[in-house]
């Protein structure tokens, strides 16, 4: 399923952007990206990428995960976090945040199961 139109819409207004400022980032217009979050009008590969550089989200996420109604919103927020910030890591330290970040995960998701047992 297709959840982009959605997810430009749910991102733009969780990082406090309008239409407008949105549109200006990516050199698209306001109009534009109003069709795309109604889903009036299709995005280009091209754009997609802009918008998964402009929000530190993997193209596939964009695209194929409904970001509103994930419990987990949390742990993408650190993905993004993790990624804007792996430029500026050595490949040591990249290695240790990945492992933290995936037992964090990890704990989470089976203390999430617990408590449903």
């Amino acid at each position: 399923m297709n959840y982009i139109s959605s997810n430009i819409k749910y991102l733009r207004q969780q990082n406090g952007l309008t239409q407008e400022e949105l549109a200006n980032y990516i050199g698209k217009s306001r109009v534009l990206v109003s069709q795309w979050e109604s889903d009036s009008r299709e995005i280009t590969t091209e754009d997609i990428i802009k918008l998964s550089d402009k929000f530190n989200i993997p193209m596939d996420t964009l695209i194929g995960k409904d970001l509103r109604n994930n419990e987990n919103n949390h742990i993408d927020e650190i993905e993004r976090l993790f990624n804007k910030a792996k430029p500026h890591l050595s490949p040591d330290d990249e290695e240790t945040i990945k492992f933290i970040m995936n037992k964090t995960i990890k704990n989470y998701e089976e203390s999430k199961n617990n408590k449903n047992d």
